[in-house]
């Protein structure tokens, strides 16, 4: 056994959970993303997806997705920068450029790999990324790549944010980098406070619209929208694996930074151009979601009737403002102790553990979908307070 491997056969983390019944990882669905899911053979409710219009099984997108196979074949053999670029990749850009509000847009292969390809390239040594310190992981390996002096500053602290800025030499760049929604908290980035700080201090924003898209803004368009923002927003970031029903990603801006992205972004010249399937199904959910108004409506309508459940039931909830509930346990065995407990009697939750937050806040997180019941989430709420309550969160 070499180093390396003597090294890593010292993790033993997982193990440990694996040997306590907790494990909380990978485990098998077998039926289409709904609101139910067969898992080990029998039906259990989802509060653990980020189908937020539950679209991924969607007739009209699956058909989309069939029949670009059927045109294009399964994979496209190489990169966008090279012989993988579709006449349906430029046309998908040009409908999220005009429908974020942006003059053009680039679509990549994962929502993670825009991150870390368009952070890592829009500025150099002589300038500055700035970032909440809850940004999600992708947003921090995108910096982690950047040869730019990186800042944090604590979670929409809004005079941590400013004090940064004014430290910052008033020729360079400043990159402001945040979560339109907290993928884990839920909350919302100040962004009326961001921007007009950005325009103080001479900054430029870039916003991830990753759980903003097709849940906040007119039809969708996300928290860059909602709060009247998209014109002082300088880079927009979205997903498709979410209210988008597919797997991919992309960046909104203008002309030229699109321009120097193109040519520039390593995860876009250096990954295999998104499968026309994918790119497809990304293309059909966005017309139903311009056409289907009413699909964000009914989501927003059972979010708020699971937000005053939660908190009528005794959960803290944070300030989460959004289809995702954190519910906060504070503790990693118990987190995993919920999480199994909950399965166990037909609740399907995530939990959360560092990295992905502090370990003082650790939670399970109930994210909710369009296509949900309000039994459903009665169902949820009763079967997670008693297990709160059997392992003394909550009383």
């Amino acid at each position: 056994m070499g180093l390396l491997q003597k090294k890593l056969s010292r993790y033993k983390l997982p193990q440990l959970y694996q040997a306590k019944g907790v494990y909380p990882y990978f485990r098998e669905i077998d039926s289409a993303q709904d609101t139910e899911v067969t898992m080990d053979g029998r039906r259990v409710l989802m509060f653990g997806s980020n189908s937020y219009l539950g679209l991924t099984h969607d007739e009209r997108i699956i058909e989309a997705a069939v029949a670009a196979t059927r045109k294009y074949g399964t994979g496209c053999a190489g990169s966008r920068f090279l012989n993988g670029t579709l006449d349906i990749h430029v046309q998908l850009e040009g409908e999220l450029a005009e429908f974020i509000g942006k003059d053009d847009a680039l679509v990549y292969s994962t929502g993670f790999s825009v991150n870390e390809g368009v952070v890592s390239c829009l500025t150099d040594r002589n300038d500055y990324i700035i970032c909440d310190d809850r940004d999600h992981a992708s947003i921090v390996d995108g910096r982690r790549l950047s040869f730019s002096t990186q800042v944090k500053y604590k979670h929409n602290d809004m005079a941590g944010l400013e004090r940064e800025l004014a430290k910052c030499r008033a020729e360079s760049v400043k990159l402001i980098v945040v979560d339109g929604v907290f993928s884990m908290e839920g909350d919302l980035a100040k962004l009326p406070e961001i921007t007009a700080l950005s325009g103080r201090y001479d900054g430029s924003i870039m916003v991830d619209e990753a759980h903003g898209l097709g849940v906040f803004g007119r039809n969708g368009r996300g928290v860059c929208d909602h709060f009247g923002v998209t014109d002082k927003v300088d880079v927009i970031m979205g997903t498709f694996s979410k209210s988008l029903a597919s797997i991919g990603g992309f960046v909104a801006a203008d002309k030229d930074t699109i321009n120097w992205l193109r040519h520039n972004s390593r995860s876009y010249i250096f990954s295999a151009s998104s499968t026309p399937a994918a790119t497809a199904a990304a293309m059909e959910a966005l017309h139903i979601l311009k056409s289907e108004p009413e699909r964000v409506e009914a989501l927003w309508s059972i979010t708020n009737y699971a937000l005053e459940s939660f908190r009528s039931a005794g959960f803290e909830i944070g300030d989460t403002e959004s289809p995702i509930i954190p519910l906060y346990v504070r503790d990693m065995d118990k987190t995993f102790e919920v999480t199994k407990m909950a399965f166990d009697n037909g609740v399907f939750i995530n939990p959360v553990i560092p990295p992905a937050c502090a370990p003082q806040d650790t939670l399970v997180r109930v994210a909710l979908m369009a296509t949900h019941t309000r039994e459903q989430v009665d169902r949820a709420v009763d079967v997670l307070s008693q297990c709160f309550r059997r392992l003394g969160i909550m009383e």
